[in-house]
């Protein structure tokens, strides 16, 4: 959590801030409502407007998820306080890369724990949890909304420099979040059936489901193996069918999600 903090931090006091990049998300909306209602302060609209997405965190998902969103939304505004790192990309194009990935990864670290930065994070674990929508998906769609109303105050030249910001780091939230946990799910069809679910188990330490199936041409009883297994253990599994029977039928597939507390591959929030 506080390590995802300080690297948010780093791109917003060394990127986002000296190339006047425009904000999305929470923080856009809250320029907005400055530009509109000064007399407010940006500091009291923002809190305003992270109070009902507070309120969602603690209905909605969950009190331990609550509480740690509370403490990375501080952990944000502290780090952003204290954190002055300058860094030396004058090209706009490249500095709004390094901006997306920087950010993108901070948000997906904090998202990995059991909370979040606040904002517009909380709103995208919502959705994920309901209604299984990429967290990377709803960032980008709701900041991109942002963007259209931001643009009214802003150059065009700004908004569109912020866009790649915006586009990066929603892809590499998803990257972090899902992507390096990425589970794949195997079928495996072979006479050598047994023994190979025997290597899976005692191998790889992942379980096997044993479908009864039958081939549609030569309508022979088959048992099909069915397992879930992490994208790093592809190879090994690969080299274990094939020691045992090269010319096993094996097919392996993404996943989108899956649910599940020891092969799981979705933060418990």
């Amino acid at each position: 959590m506080v390590v995802g903090c300080l690297v948010s931090a780093v791109a917003i006091n060394g990127i986002l801030v000296p190339q006047h990049f425009v904000a999305g998300g929470v923080t856009g909306i809250a320029l907005i409502l400055n530009d509109m209602a000064p007399q407010l302060g940006l500091a009291g609209m923002y809190l305003a407007l992270n109070i009902p997405l507070f309120f969602l965190a603690w209905m909605a998902v969950g009190r331990r998820f609550f509480v740690y969103s509370v403490f990375g939304m501080a952990s944000l505004s502290l780090a952003i306080a204290l954190v002055r790192i300058e860094i030396q990309v004058q090209e706009p194009i490249l500095s709004a890369l390094l901006a997306g990935l920087l950010i993108g990864a901070g948000t997906g670290l904090s998202l990995r724990t059991y909370g979040s930065q606040g904002g517009l994070d909380i709103l995208a674990v919502m959705l994920m949890k309901r209604f299984s929508i990429s967290i990377g998906n709803t960032v980008l769609v709701v900041n991109g909304l942002v963007l259209l109303l931001v643009s009214l105050y802003y150059s065009l030249e700004a908004v569109l420099y912020t866009l790649i910001v915006l586009y990066v780091s929603a892809k590499m939230v998803t990257l972090v979040v899902t992507g390096l946990s990425q589970r794949k799910a195997v079928i495996i069809i072979s006479s050598q059936w047994q023994k190979i679910a025997e290597e899976i188990l005692k191998d790889i330490r992942h379980g096997v489901t044993i479908i009864q199936g039958e081939g549609g041409f030569s309508g022979k009883q088959e048992h099909i193996l069915y397992s879930v297994i992490h994208f790093s253990q592809i190879g090994q599994l690969k080299r274990l069918v094939t020691a045992i029977d090269r010319d096993a039928f094996v097919v392996i597939s993404d996943t989108m999600e899956v649910v599940n507390y020891r092969i799981g591959n979705q933060p418990h929030w």
